[in-house]
């Protein structure tokens, strides 16, 4: 598997929440209604730059000092439907996982002591005041969590083919543009005008991803032992209640596309190979279950250890 050549970092892959104005308190809601009606709303892509321009700094600003009144912006059955970016608080929560991801020389290169602790004080802070806090967006670089297809079938999938860019020496688009206005999912030019890149994304109801997690954790608990994968679908379940009933729940591959050739893209049915190992589960075939389960992880082992290639 080739690596694409692209300008983005990093190469993650998203689970969004988009839910319709009702849920939201005021005086946020008007902000959101008012949002929404803008002629054009920034993109992931635009998302990823603002985020990335903080770390230029000496010394660097891994958090935002102020929340993002930014959004995505998609449709559900004709309604507005509004996923927070949420910048600040997700900034937050990736340092704290990348705590346990590097030794500590390596966080002190990256972030010195006196940054992280201002960062963690502050996060405190902000957390004693909104203790119900939860982000909108989770993010995973090199990968899509297996778990996540679980809320998906392949008729949710939605793939656009990218156009290969007209200028001679651009090998790989390096952009996209997003859902309605400005949002993740829909295709854009790159930064040079050289090109689309491909979309690959499932989007569903809240009701339907909250009824096949369920199917999918009663036959794994009644199949075999509660493990990673158990849990994982467990926590992920529990972050779904946090969230209106009628809301929209996307998986973007995101930056992924750019790491993946438009063959394997064009050809991924991760969600239905899942929905494949979970319906055998549920017939008491372990033995087809366990098959289709390690083909799908062997797919994506593959993608995981493009991380190491030059």
């Amino acid at each position: 598997m080739s690596v694409a050549s692209s300008v983005l970092i990093p190469y993650a892959s998203y689970l969004r929440v988009y839910e319709p104005l009702a849920a939201f308190p005021e005086p946020e809601r008007t902000h959101w209604a008012r949002y929404s009606r803008l002629p054009r709303t920034p993109g992931a892509q635009e998302e990823l730059r603002r985020s990335l321009a903080d770390l230029l700094p000496t010394p660097p600003v891994p958090v935002p000092v102020h929340e993002s009144g930014e959004a995505f912006v998609a449709h559900l059955d004709g309604v507005v439907v509004i996923c927070p970016w949420r910048t600040r608080l997700r900034g937050w929560l990736a340092l704290q996982e990348l705590s346990g991801q590097f030794p500590e020389p390596v966080l002190d290169a990256m972030l010195p002591p006196v940054v992280r602790v201002q960062v963690e004080s502050d996060y405190e802070r902000w957390l004693s005041r909104n203790p119900d806090a939860r982000p909108w967006i989770r993010t995973a670089v090199w990968q899509v969590p297996l778990r996540w297809f679980a809320l998906f079938g392949d008729e949710d999938r939605e793939y656009e083919p990218g156009e290969r860019p007209s200028a001679a020496g651009a090998d790989g688009p390096s952009g996209a543009a997003g859902a309605g206005a400005g949002g993740p999912g829909a295709a854009g030019a790159g930064a040079d005008g050289a090109g689309k890149a491909p979309v690959l994304r499932y989007r569903t109801t809240m009701a339907q991803a909250r009824r096949r997690l369920a199917r999918a954790l009663r036959a794994m608990r009644e199949s075999i032992d509660d493990g990673p994968m158990t849990e994982g679908l467990i926590e992920v379940g529990r972050w779904l209640e946090e969230f209106h009933p009628r809301a929209l729940v996307e998986l973007d591959f995101g930056g992924l596309v750019h790491a993946l050739p438009e063959e394997w893209l064009a050809a991924d049915r991760s969600a239905a190979q899942l929905a494949e190992g979970i319906a055998a589960l549920r017939a008491g075939d372990g033995e087809r279950a366990s098959d289709a389960y390690g083909r799908l992880a062997e797919r994506w082992r593959a993608v995981r250890d493009l991380r190491f290639a030059n």
